[in-house]
């Protein structure tokens, strides 16, 4: 046990040492808050003004368009040919030609520039070209356009789950974001420090520094050394994610609680694009802090450690087998598919987060840390998260020991052709 407790420290100290780490650790966070914070800074910047010429052929639309932000509207009243020469080297950013169109068939509308609109300019466009249609439809309907915004409601419905220790208020769309954003850093977090696992194996194979170690240390605890010292690597960064990630969201709640909901420009780009109601920014907020993040950091922790010792021990045994990484493609294959495979049926869990693919999925070792990961937000039962970590526990027993069988052979095999009929004899090879 001492000795795989130094090889632990060996590998956990040489890579944090390393400035690729200190600057991931730092970066990640914030690259994530960037994300966050990016898009609502270009919304609320101010743009450029752009003005557009309006030549309205129909009369249905003349100074019926209302400024918006930065887009001001210019009615003309000039052939459209002289008006597509004066937009050549001018400031204006287009020409909206609206011909003498019918009300039931609007067609032969045209927005002419020297460039190509922004998707919101068009949207905006289209949008209060559609509503001044439908006002003119509702006068000659006699219906009055007030009355039929009035009928308009929106159905908000909240979401109280019931358990044996009471209700507790839920929100969907939050537990999905949180579910899926859990599944992808830990299928992200398998691949990233399961491959350092086996670039770490084949290093050491190739550079023949690994048979010196074997001299003082038997191959099963060289290899569980390696494993646990590079996912104490993980683990730590990922502590360090998490708590530089929970300062930033900190900081944002303080900084936007009292600004977005204010902000009309935010909050009605949405409702523009989408002609629905959206929910305000403190209510976001508010649903976020319904999520237990205590059980959902807790069971990250678990099915991290479980689902890259699991992963990790195979990918050290395909490390063992090979010299190179282009020979380690053929078997990395197999050991990445349930991963992906993991990965590609989250949208059909998300759809079904108690159905029985996801109840089947959440328990194979192979794919229950990505998919159980999905479904805990969304609050399963007890006993099949239990479950879940017990079959991996199992699953992670089973796959040491098949890897240890490989790589106490394959680590020092060198130059011949490895196939899967070799792997499997190595498998079976008596001691």
């Amino acid at each position: 046990m001492n000795k795989i407790l130094l090889i632990v420290k060996r590998e956990y100290l040489t890579r944090v040492r390393k400035r690729s780490f200190i600057v991931m650790s730092v970066i990640g966070p914030l690259l994530f808050g960037l994300m966050f914070l990016i898009p609502i800074w270009l919304v609320t910047r101010e743009s450029e003004q752009k003005v557009i010429e309006v030549l309205d052929e129909s009369g249905y639309f003349i100074n019926k368009f209302e400024e918006k932000g930065s887009t001001k509207f210019v009615f003309i009243d000039q052939e459209i040919d002289e008006a597509k020469k004066s937009l050549s080297g001018s400031d204006k950013y287009g020409i909206l030609y609206i011909p003498n169109i019918e009300l039931d068939n609007p067609e032969g509308i045209i927005f002419f520039a020297e460039q190509n609109p922004s998707i919101e300019v068009q949207a905006d466009l289209e949008r209060m070209i559609k509503r001044r249609i439908e006002d003119i439809k509702l006068e000659r309907s006699g219906i009055d356009r007030d009355k039929l915004e009035s009928i308009k409601t929106r159905v908000s419905i909240n979401t109280i789950n019931i358990s044996s220790e009471g209700e507790k208020e839920g929100d969907t769309g939050i537990a999905t974001a949180t579910g899926y954003i859990a599944s992808l850093l830990i299928y992200f977090f398998i691949f990233m420090y399961g491959i350092q696992v086996m670039r770490g194996v084949i290093e050491e194979k190739s550079n023949r520094i690994v048979e010196v170690i074997i001299s003082s240390v038997r191959p099963f605890q060289l290899m569980m050394g390696k494993i646990m010292g590079i996912g104490a690597v993980g683990l730590t960064q990922f502590l360090l994610w998490t708590v530089l990630s929970t300062a930033i969201y900190t900081v944002v709640y303080q900084y936007y609680m009292g600004d977005i909901p204010q902000n009309s420009e935010v909050m009605t780009m949405g409702n523009q694009m989408t002609e629905t109601p959206q929910p305000e920014a403190a209510e976001i907020f508010e649903k976020i802090e319904t999520i237990n993040f205590p059980l959902i950091i807790g069971s990250f922790v678990f099915y991290f450690l479980g689902a890259y010792l699991f992963y990790g021990s195979l990918f050290a045994a395909v490390g063992s087998a090979v010299d190179n990484d282009s020979d380690a493609q053929q078997f990395q294959i197999p050991v990445t598919i349930p991963l992906i495979f993991s990965v590609i049926i989250l949208t059909a869990i998300i759809r079904e987060p108690h159905g029985s693919l996801a109840f089947w999925t959440s328990l194979i070792p192979f794919t229950s840390p990505v998919i159980m990961m999905m479904r805990i937000p969304f609050n399963p039962p007890t006993w099949q998260i239990f479950l879940s970590m017990v079959m991996l526990v199992l699953g992670f027993i089973f796959t040491t020991w098949m890897a240890s069988r490989i790589y106490r052979i394959g680590i020092l095999m060198h130059g011949g052709k490895i196939s899967y009929k070799i792997l499997v004899k190595w498998l079976f090879m008596k001691y």
